[in-house]
């Protein structure tokens, strides 16, 4: 008689960080990897992403993706090239983010390696990317897609089910169950009201919960969105400023432009140029056109969002838009300030006080965009430290993540798991979530390790 392992779920990244989102369930001879995200932030972080992967990837049968933002799914090309064979679940709209993320990605790797050779800001005499786009072209030949709430067969008594996450179009919850066990991963949850997405289904109970704690020590502010967002913007066009907005190109930036276009058509803030420096925005926004079940905008706000911005799309014209003066909206990617046509920005627009940076999203520890949060007043870009002299402006209430409240809330629709697991956030967050897990609803809970194995069937 043939005697299988424990069942066991393995931490390979989002544990005591943000990024990184890796979970590795082992089930007999199976081997599932749910999530496969880049690491980001600090560069001890971001090293990780170098190293080889932690468990062989030609031994891992199956990958489900939760959806399409880096920290979830940016490291697939590299992960493929090295040897995965399998299949790459996901949902449809997760599927054509991932179209335009992946390849993006690809290139940003390719164009910062020519940058940090031409420019010397390397260690390495001859840098290489992490992946190339045509890793994630390859990539993206694996991907197969599902339904929300159908339960998937992987063989051998082993389902998945995705289910609604709210977040991002396509973000799912994913439970898997086996043997009459059930493991529910929560993906990334949706805030509730979000003016874009539907909130996500509720926890209907499992034996074990890994749930998401990036906002794990907040609660969001009760701010309408577009009184917040307002104000900033008339003080900024008023002085003849430049807003400039780092933004994930795939939900942010379209709940950002809902948003300017609703108040430019009611007059709360002048008319002026609105430029969308993000081709991957741009596509992605037409994705939010072919989901309208997914989200709550309206078709007329729908298309109002798509018109509101001009796109810029070769780079000679993403140079050209540095040779303009405000008053004038920016929206470019990356959120965190990591890469992207938005660093060339910061350097044009950046020493100018008349301008203004706002921040519409999580910052991870270690980014740019963190440090402008705690006070920097320079920023390191292409090998250099440049002068910021722009308002800088963190927004409260754009949140595409549940706060603390809404995670508890989330939980309590359930019953008790045998254990929850705190990951996707930072050391603080995850702690503080714990105590009120632990506290408020009486659950055993803890935040586990990077690398840390735990036994399924009788979790601690």
């Amino acid at each position: 008689m043939i005697r299988f392992a424990r069942p066991s779920l393995r931490f390979l990244g989002a544990a005591g960080t943000v990024t990184g989102s890796r979970y590795l369930v082992e089930i007999g001879t199976r081997r599932i990897l749910v999530d496969c995200g880049l690491f980001q932030g600090f560069k001890t972080l971001r090293d990780r992403n170098r190293k080889p992967f932690p468990a062989r990837p030609s031994a891992i049968d199956t990958v489900l993706l939760t959806h399409a933002h880096l920290d979830h799914s940016g490291f697939l090309p590299a992960f493929i090239r090295a040897g995965y064979g399998g299949r790459v679940l996901c949902t449809h709209a997760t599927a054509e983010l991932c179209g335009l993320i992946l390849p993006d990605s690809g290139h940003l790797q390719e164009e910062e390696a020519r940058n940090a050779k031409r420019k010397g800001f390397s260690k390495h005499r001859n840098p290489i990317p992490l992946y190339t786009v045509k890793d994630a072209e390859r990539a993206l030949e694996r991907f197969k897609t599902v339904e929300f709430d159908r339960p998937i067969d992987l063989g051998d008594g082993i389902s998945v089910t995705f289910i609604p996450a709210g977040h991002l179009l396509g973000a799912a919850q994913i439970r898997l169950e086996f043997g009459g066990t059930v493991v529910h991963f929560s993906g990334d949850l949706g805030h509730d009201p979000d003016p874009l997405m539907r909130a996500p289904a509720p926890f209907s109970g499992a034996d074990v919960l890994v749930c998401e704690s990036t906002y794990g020590n907040r609660s969001h502010p009760e701010i309408d969105s577009e009184a917040e967002l307002a104000p900033i913007l008339k003080r900024t066009l008023a002085r003849g400023g430049t807003v400039l907005i780092p933004s994930f190109a795939v939900g942010r930036a379209q709940g950002l432009m809902y948003h300017v276009a609703r108040l430019m058509a009611r007059g709360e803030i002048p008319r002026v140029p609105v430029y969308l420096n993000s081709p991957m925005a741009v596509d992605a926004t037409e994705i939010y056109h072919r989901h309208h079940e997914e989200h709550r905008v309206s078709w007329d706000d729908c298309v109002g969002m798509f018109r509101i911005a001009q796109r810029v799309n070769s780079v000679e014209e993403s140079k050209k838009l540095n040779t303009r003066h405000g008053p004038m909206i920016i929206v470019s990617a990356s959120g965190m300030l990591t890469g992207g046509r938005i660093l060339h920005h910061l350097v044009r627009f950046g020493g100018d006080r008349r301008n203004t940076i706002l921040l519409s999203g999580f910052q991870a520890g270690g980014t740019r965009g963190a440090a402008l949060v705690e006070g920097a007043r320079t920023l390191r870009m292409f090998g250099r430290d440049f002068p910021i002299e722009a308002e800088v402006v963190q927004l409260q209430s754009f949140s595409g993540h549940a706060d603390a409240d809404e995670i508890l809330r989330w939980m309590a629709a359930g019953p008790a798991p045998r254990m929850t697991y705190l990951t996707h956030g930072e050391p603080t967050a995850a702690d503080t979530l714990r105590q009120r897990v632990a506290h408020e609803l009486g659950r055993a809970v803890r935040v586990p390790d990077h690398l840390e194995t735990v036994h399924l069937d009788h979790p601690k």
